[in-house]
């Protein structure tokens, strides 16, 4: 990787990652971050100068940002569209913008109505986790991770290129899509689902009763099931208003699914009640390296390795020669609300005990659920 200069407006979870990442690959990197609170330097920005990842903090979009080949904008969505027009004018004409969320039709809008599409390419890295913050950053987060790019029709294919390259360095695995295709897919896969789960936790919590009964026993299957429901509600308040025709779309779908299944119960209907279970049992079970069994108790970690050849084989002998077995085994690719590369499924809770000491005693970074 050359030399080059970054910008980041918004230094949490997801940037604070891919600055490690390319500090790590490259030190000679400079990275600079913006501080919008002249008054008050956060946390996360303070780690970052001490762990040597950040360069420059910036109080002012002019100090600094001028000279970046390219700019990461990680804050909210909404807040994204906003620093879009303070950028447009200070930043050089080969400067690469691109963005880290989950929406991209809203931003590729303004871009357009910016006159920026020339040198915007949307980006959502498929990684993450319901933690935030720079403190729990990491320069691996991305490594097997799919990450999405949304090139506008201007774009240059050396721009593209250029951030597919450093997308791909960074050990995550690019795919680009038009902007429309992946706001219905991450509506689909990512959006709706985060509704229906913070929907459940709220049944519960409004129909529990005063002893909290509900919330006392809503272990196991529930809590695997609705975890999402934990995500930053800043977050999804902007994804909702700027993803809404699509989440409305796969939302009004569900709704009617949530009806034909109502009206099957009612009706005793015992070949639709069996086709809907297998049907979404067959397709689940088709998915690579699947996370969670509805309603059950799962008994798994995550944890981060080298991507080398080699890496997860010498994991499942260390676990085989320990005499701990495992259930499934797999990189897992769309992290969006995990962390760790590797997912390892077992049986039960006591070979998963042994095997997180067993890890940690080899110096493996555990992740437990």
């Amino acid at each position: 990787m050359n030399d080059i200069t970054v910008g980041f407006i918004g230094f949490g979870l997801i940037g604070g990652s891919i600055a490690r990442g390319l500090k790590d690959r490259n030190p000679n990197n400079t990275i600079i971050a913006y501080n919008y609170n002249k008054h008050k330097l956060g946390n996360g920005l303070k780690e970052a100068l001490e762990d040597k990842v950040l360069n420059q903090i910036s109080y002012d979009l002019n100090d600094g940002f001028p000279s970046c080949d390219l700019i990461f904008l990680c804050a909210p969505v909404l807040s994204n569209i906003t620093y879009l027009s303070l950028l447009k004018d200070i930043i050089k004409p080969d400067c690469i913008l691109t963005d880290v969320g989950s929406v991209k039709g809203n931003i590729h809008k303004a871009v357009t109505e910016l006159g920026l599409d020339s040198r915007f390419i949307g980006g959502h890295p498929m990684a993450g986790s319901e933690k935030t913050g720079y403190q729990n950053s990491h320069s691996r987060l991305l490594e097997n991770a799919y990450y999405i790019l949304t090139p506008t029709k201007e774009t240059t294919t050396d721009m593209v290129n250029c951030l597919y390259n450093i997308v791909k360095d960074l050990g995550a695995l690019p795919l680009i899509l038009n902007p429309k295709e992946h706001d219905d897919i991450t509506a689909a896969i990512s959006h709706v689902p985060h509704i229906i789960a913070s929907g459940l936790v709220n049944l519960v919590k409004d129909s529990d009763d005063s002893e909290d009964k509900m919330r006392t026993l809503a272990a196991g299957g529930f809590k695997d099931i609705t975890r999402i429901a934990s995500s930053s509600a800043v977050m999804w308040q902007n994804i909702c208003l700027t993803n809404t025709e699509s989440i409305e779309h796969f939302l009004n779908q569900y709704i009617a699914y949530l009806k034909e299944i109502s009206s099957a119960l009612n009706q005793r209907d015992e070949a639709y009640l069996y086709r809907f279970f297998d049907t979404a049992s067959e397709y689940r079970d088709s998915i690579p390296n699947k996370s969670i069994g509805m309603m059950k108790k799962v008994f798994e970690i995550y944890l981060d390795i080298i991507d080398e050849a080699g890496a997860i084989a010498t994991i499942a002998t260390l676990l085989g020669t320990n005499r701990i077995s495992i259930k499934n085994i797999g990189i897992i690719h769309n992290r969006e609300f995990e962390q760790g590369v590797l997912r390892i499924e077992f049986y039960e809770e006591e070979p998963l005990v042994m095997a997180v000491e067993l890890l940690k005693k080899y110096r493996y970074t555990v992740y437990e659920r």
